[in-house]
């Protein structure tokens, strides 16, 4: 594993994180095998949030033991001072540590987040409070919004930026990775296999490496993605043929797909969206078609309960028309 420096953090961290989202899939027994084998393996990088149900806890389990091995990343949408410190300590006491080596402003994508948390009485001054109180030791933003990252920036108050990045979205129009170089800002990259809609792990992860990133952290809920993950970490620069090759299976993905970052769910109605979605590639990409109509099959609740509320294509980041996908999903499924 290799690693590199978190900005002005100072933090050594491993360049492969672990992203911690998928654990809300596992028993907490199976997410302590796999946080176990993740941390003999080199990395020490380890994202969660609030939001993520019990993927605080189940992390938790693995790193209160092994406190001095992980750096610990953790987020709230909290925009409220009062909110914020109450999110804080929730965190410690569901990872059961005294600190968080870095807590975030989660997912701000729009101009009324970014206001109350800047403004008198936001949750930053809840996160400077904490780092006084050695609570909390850095102040990081996330979001898909880049304009409001840039924003965050160039306030100078935070010390780190997470954000999507990958061989399928490339762009980089709010200048973020030359703002962040300037001001000494650490990158933590997510949704780097697209939402899992990139097949060749290893290709994806090497190419965000040669930008200059400190930390990606690609979801992981087994022993076997964690190796997979680990051995990215440790390989030299693309070949122009595997270049080629990734170049190739990120064309043929277009912008208008299901990253799985969740944001839609839960849905009134009962739909698990981002499975639904998942089914259609394997259909449409992989071609497992029979497979997936099976699983679809056996979906408690499919695409049909769906009465158009609209929440989904309100809470997804990519905007992306949810609604009409899902229609055409389940025409295909069917």
């Amino acid at each position: 594993m290799k690693y590199r420096t978190l900005g002005q953090t100072g933090i050594n961290a491993s360049v492969i994180g672990f992203g911690g989202i998928p654990v809300q899939r596992i028993s907490e027994d199976e997410a302590e095998i796999v946080v176990d084998k993740a941390l003999d393996m080199g990395i020490n990088f380890f994202d969660t949030a609030r939001g993520y149900t019990d993927s605080e806890v189940k992390l938790g389990k693995v790193l209160g033991k092994r406190r001095s091995e992980a750096v610990i990343a953790t987020k709230s949408m909290a925009r409220s001072k009062e909110e914020m410190a109450k999110e804080i300590r929730s965190s410690l006491n569901d990872i059961g540590v005294d600190y968080i080596d870095l807590y975030q402003f989660h997912n701000v994508k729009d101009k009324d987040s970014y206001d109350k948390i800047f403004a008198p009485g936001g949750a930053l001054e809840a996160l400077k409070e904490a780092k006084e109180e050695g609570l909390v030791k850095h102040i990081g933003i996330t979001g898909h919004v880049k304009t409001y990252l840039r924003d965050a920036l160039k306030t100078g108050e935070v010390e780190t930026v997470q954000f999507p990045f990958n061989a399928v979205e490339t762009e980089d129009d709010a200048g973020l990775f030359s703002l962040a170089r300037e001001m000494n800002v650490g990158i933590i990259v997510m949704k780097p296999l697209a939402g899992g809609a990139l097949n060749n792990i290893n290709y994806a992860l090497r190419y965000i490496l040669e930008y200059p990133v400190s930390v990606i952290i690609p979801g992981m809920d087994s022993v076997e993605q964690v190796e997979e993950n680990v051995k990215a970490g440790a390989c030299e620069a693309l070949s122009e043929e595997e270049k080629n090759k990734l170049a190739k299976e990120a064309g043929e993905l277009g912008t208008v797909f299901c990253r799985r970052c969740e944001y839609c769910q839960p849905c009134p109605q009962g739909i698990n969206i981002p499975v639904v979605f998942l089914l259609h590639g394997y259909y449409t990409r992989y071609n497992l078609k029979d497979w997936a109509k099976e699983r679809y099959k056996t979906l408690p609740v499919k695409v049909d309960a769906c009465i158009e509320c609209g929440e989904c294509e309100e809470k997804c980041p990519y905007n992306l028309p949810v609604r009409q996908l899902l229609k055409e999903a389940a025409e295909t499924l069917k």
